[in-house]
């Protein structure tokens, strides 16, 4: 027998399972990423490099401010939430957590991050990290995820924010390092979410958020997307050619980069839900190993 969210939200809940949805709105699936996207930058300061107990502090400050601006987001979109097939079991859609207690925990998680930052690296940290709160939920939430099939590329700069905090927190100020991996993730993001859009552009339609593969239709959006893995490129080899990093990253993004392409090309050849989803996977392993490859060669060379 099938349940409505109300008839689910009158059934208690045991300690285990409210701990466990209050976890998922923050999108725990996100924050590694989050983090490892941050931790390079720790390690590209001038100065002496962070003890292990400050580099902690700060990416658990980091951790707590897209773990709020997750649950704001998820408070915000709880009704979209409802009418698409991969959201609508999360915590607020199925009724096992009250919106005004969402609401709540993200605003207490802000305050938690801001405090955090602000005691261990000081205010430019603290007020990036709010900063960046501030934008995924008003800027693009709010203003542009439901008005314009550009929202993956603008709001993007919401989900790249870790290195500037983290630039912030070890540098006092935001340099060359924190810019160069901002700029990775910022232009990782649109290829990134186009192929979700393009394997799930009826849970979109659904929800009525106009993403790009509705808007401009499948064939442009895939060659949208080869466009922007082709101009990852250069901003992925920045970092070496600023002498930032070395060989062992060098041959990682070398050979990830042209693995991402390819996926792109095949995306745009095949025209399918399953080249759609293979690009989707793909993008992560990419992400993941140009992250990997820069913590490897900065952590081997302490």
């Amino acid at each position: 027998m099938a349940y409505s969210p109300a008839q689910r939200a009158a059934e208690p809940l045991s300690g285990s399972a409210i701990v466990r949805s209050y976890a998922d709105l923050t999108k725990p699936r996100l924050l590694p990423m989050v983090l490892f996207t941050g931790l390079p930058v720790l390690f590209m300061t001038a100065g002496p490099a962070p003890t292990p107990v400050f580099a902690l502090l700060v990416l658990l400050g980091i951790a707590l401010a897209a773990a709020s601006a997750n649950t704001l987001n998820a408070y915000i979109e709880r009704d979209k939430d409802a009418l698409m097939e991969r959201t609508r079991e999360r915590p607020l859609p199925a009724g096992r957590i009250a919106p005004g207690a969402a609401l709540a925990f993200g605003l207490a998680l802000a305050a938690l991050s801001t405090g955090l930052l602000y005691a261990v690296a000081g205010a430019p940290a603290a007020w990036l990290g709010v900063a960046s709160i501030l934008f995924y939920v008003f800027v693009y939430t709010i203003w542009l995820k439901p008005r314009s099939a550009w929202n993956a590329v603008i709001g993007g700069a919401a989900g790249a924010a870790a290195p500037l905090i983290a630039d912030a927190a070890v540098n006092g100020s935001v340099g060359a390092p924190g810019l160069l991996l901002f700029g990775i993730v910022f232009f990782w993001q649109p290829p990134h979410v186009w192929a979700i859009a393009l394997y799930r552009k009826a849970d979109y339609e659904a929800a009525g958020i106009p993403m790009l593969p509705s808007v401009i239709g499948d064939e442009k959006a895939r060659h949208r997307v080869l466009l922007y893995t082709f101009g990852l490129v250069p901003v992925t080899l920045a970092p070496v050619a600023l002498g930032l990093l070395g060989n062992v990253y060098l041959a990682v993004a070398l050979g990830m980069n042209a693995w991402f392409v390819w996926a792109a090309v095949r995306l745009l050849r095949e025209r399918t839900d399953d080249a759609a989803r293979r690009m989707f996977r793909v993008s992560l392993a990419y992400l993941f190993a140009l992250f990997l490859a820069m913590n490897v060669e900065l952590l081997a060379g302490l």
